[in-house]
């Protein structure tokens, strides 16, 4: 049988080419401080959020779509439920990975153990979801109420907020100017609560920093080459802080909006994507982990101070 002359999917390049497009467009729409039905992260059908990537995907479409519900799920899982897909309705790419085990043959003989053994191989598939909103016929607990939006308009500090960024530990100066992280110091450099318009964009700037901390040697070890401003490793470090920004800000109730972004900034995002088109799988993957990083430092400070 002859085979089909139709090209396979390929997910990442979908989801990169989908990225490159909204960014070129100056619209970044995961900036924009957001919670649906009660919920700051996209939920799967059984009410687990997503992380990573998928969590970064979903939230950008469901901002960019409108959707009031944080639920998704696949068409077997809506079927299962006796709900439908409405007609018309598009799907949208998720990823997962996983490994598999093959066995590793160098001609060797069969005397020669390690030259039989087997290979952990990565690899990362993609399925497809659908948004409660876009399916008929679910129960109403896939449909919650929306939460009530709290502004934060007094420069004064967030007391759940201030707790989880102080109990972190890390060595910030409220002194600067312009925030910034100084690797040789290990120290953190921000302007004061009160020179912010926002509170919450106070935290988000020190959230964003934090990012940065956690890729001292010492910590993470995250290096991307000689980060100089502008250059690739430069950008490619700035967008796993922008990520770990976003999912702080899920967590917390802030967002990322408010960091500047100028036009050669934007730039280098598309030019770090075209590079490579799993770069914001990597970046995303590394933002989660230094999210995580946080929490656990962020805790273990509060459990310290209880005891």
């Amino acid at each position: 049988m002859a085979k089909s002359g139709k090209p396979k999917f390929d997910a990442a390049a979908s989801i990169t080419n989908e990225l490159i497009a909204i960014i070129d467009r100056g619209v970044l729409p995961w900036r924009k401080p957001w919670q649906v039905g009660g919920s700051s992260v996209p939920l799967r059908q059984n009410g687990e959020p997503y992380q990573g990537i998928n969590n970064f995907l979903l939230t950008m479409r469901t901002m960019m779509a409108g959707y009031t519900s944080p639920y998704w799920m696949t068409l077997r899982q809506a079927n299962e439920l006796d709900a439908k897909i409405i007609k018309g309705s598009k799907s949208s790419i998720v990823v997962y990975y996983g490994t598999a085990e093959r066995g590793r043959k160098d001609g060797a003989s069969g005397d020669d153990a390690e030259s039989n053994d087997t290979k952990t191989i990565p690899f990362m598939k993609s399925y497809r979801v659908f948004n409660a909103d876009q399916i008929e016929g679910l129960d109403v607990r896939f449909h919650p109420e929306p939460p009530e939006l709290l502004d934060h308009p007094e420069r004064k500090p967030i007391p759940h907020m201030q707790a989880f960024f102080e109990a972190i530990g890390a060595t910030v100066s409220f002194s600067g100017r312009e925030a910034s992280y100084m690797t040789v110091l290990d120290k953190i450099y921000l302007p004061a609560i009160e020179h912010f318009e926002n509170p919450l964009n106070f935290y988000s700037v020190w959230g964003h920093e934090l990012a940065h901390w956690t890729k001292a040697r010492h910590r993470l070890n995250r290096s991307y080459g000689d980060a100089r401003f502008g250059n690739t490793a430069y950008a490619r470090e700035e967008i796993v802080a922008e990520l770990c920004t976003v999912f702080l800000g899920q967590m917390l109730g802030l967002s990322a909006h408010m960091l500047e972004m100028n036009a050669a900034y934007l730039d280098n995002w598309p030019r770090v994507f075209r590079s490579h088109k799993r770069a914001i799988f990597k970046h995303a993957a590394d933002a989660q982990k230094a999210c995580d990083y946080l929490v656990a430092a962020s805790e273990a400070g509060q459990g310290a101070k209880a005891a």
